[in-house]
């Protein structure tokens, strides 16, 4: 979809409803194995600055200032023809302290943000919107964009997405006589992981923990049902977990899914033993590294194609200032790190992460051929935040999170997980 670019426009002022409830909505999302935060807050300076240097914060700690990722930063600045003074916090702190520094007027000229905190802190009001920064979005691809659009306005462009995909072992996969490329739907899958177990090895592994890793690893069999966020208890979410809970009590898939992170579901896998495992785009290095043959395929939907998997990453995002005249500096500090040039070097820099444009994607497989499967898995994926849920997502993700553990630990049947899931969500929004 074409959207038409406008200059930036004087802008009044909103003032930020922010609430307790909106600080604990974001915690929720923020720890995610698919983002590229972790740490503790480094040292910076405020936000705000005079008309020479400009703020910048982002959840990247590990990253210190001689970092190529802080060189990068400074790079764009100086084209701007500013300095930039950069704060790095984890994820949840970052939601945090924007949250508190729109309170205090004191918000950063440029933040980098988790894709599912976006519209929280747009519905406080404290983010310009694309439009009003004059940033061309064209290209950027929709179904990445849709993270960041609240109401019908859109905030804030994404630097780069990463999703899941299903890894497989093919020296278990070759012993068992199973064609990856035959597996193309649920029934298939099923069938592969009956045929590895049968042969001795272990079947698939996953992340089922109570967290959002859960929800991020339970997306895709979802909505690869057809089901939809809102209608937590339908025919098709009772399907999705129907499915995993029989792979549990098959012997498909380990107990131990239930407290699986994305870390230890990938340390399982590593073992050797299991023929599969869901996972992201940033364990493409260590599967290349792996002591067996790695290869991946694209989540299959229940009835055929590619199920759409949930997008981790960032969105750069401009809040708002008193001082209006600071937007057009701003505007050329995103622009400089949105060039498909600088889309690859943020997938290089967070291994990997996908560009979200057709250009940036196709410099990207100039360099890295090997990640087309990963380009397509992204071109499939879906922010968690989409179909407008906005700052409902949060409480929507911890009902659903909670229906799979209740569900996998046998406490109630998939349909009654998901009825409960249901009735929490609405008390929750209500």
């Amino acid at each position: 979809m074409h959207h038409t670019v406008q200059h930036a426009r004087p802008h009044t002022r909103r003032k930020p409803a922010t609430t307790l409830a909106a600080v604990a909505a974001l915690a929720l999302v923020g720890v995610l194995g698919a983002c590229s935060s972790g740490g503790s807050a480094a040292a910076g300076g405020e936000a705000g600055g005079d008309d020479t240097t400009y703020t910048w914060w982002d959840p990247y700690p590990q990253h210190d200032d001689a970092s190529d990722w802080a060189g990068r930063v400074q790079a764009c600045g100086e084209e701007a023809g500013v300095t930039i003074e950069r704060t790095a916090y984890d994820t949840t702190a970052l939601t945090n302290q924007a949250l508190l520094a729109a309170q205090e007027s004191t918000s950063p000229d440029v933040i980098l943000l988790d894709n599912p905190a976006v519209s929280t802190l747009a519905d406080t009001g404290m983010l310009t919107t694309v439009d009003e920064l004059g940033l061309d979005i064209s290209g950027v691809d929709e179904n990445l964009l849709a993270a960041g659009v609240v109401g019908g306005e859109t905030y804030g462009i994404p630097i780069g997405a990463n999703t899941l995909s299903l890894y497989y072992n093919a020296d278990v996969l070759k012993d068992a006589d199973v064609d990856p490329a035959s597996i193309t739907d649920w029934d298939s899958l099923t069938a592969a992981l009956k045929a590895v177990t049968d042969g001795g090895h272990k079947g698939i592994t996953f992340a089922g923990i109570g967290t959002e890793e859960g929800s991020f690893q339970f997306l895709p069999w979802f909505w690869g049902a057809g089901a939809d966020l809102r209608d937590l208890d339908s025919p098709e979410a009772v399907a999705a977990l129907e499915l995993w809970k029989g792979w549990l009590d098959d012997g498909y898939a380990p107990n131990s899914v239930i407290n699986n992170s994305q870390n230890t579901t990938w340390e399982e896998f590593l073992t050797g033993d299991f023929g599969f495992a869901v996972n992201g785009t940033w364990q493409v290095d260590s599967a290349a590294g792996a002591d067996f043959e790695a290869g991946t395929i694209q989540l299959p939907g229940r009835d055929g194609g590619v199920a759409p998997a949930p997008t981790g990453g960032e969105f750069i995002l401009a809040p708002v200032q008193e001082d209006t005249a600071r937007y057009d500096v701003t505007r050329q500090i995103v622009e400089c790190m949105t060039t498909p040039e600088g889309f690859v070097e943020t997938a290089n820099t967070f291994a990997y992460y996908i560009p979200p444009t057709a250009d940036g994607q196709a410099a990207l497989l100039e360099e890295k051929p090997d990640l087309e499967p990963w380009v397509e898995a992204v071109r499939n994926a879906k922010g968690r935040t989409s179909d407008d849920l906005g700052a409902d997502y949060p409480v929507i993700s911890e009902a659903l999170w909670t229906a799979v553990q209740n569900a996998l630990s046998g406490a109630a049947t998939p349909q009654e997980a998901l009825k409960t899931a249901q009735a929490d969500a609405e008390a929750g929004l209500s």
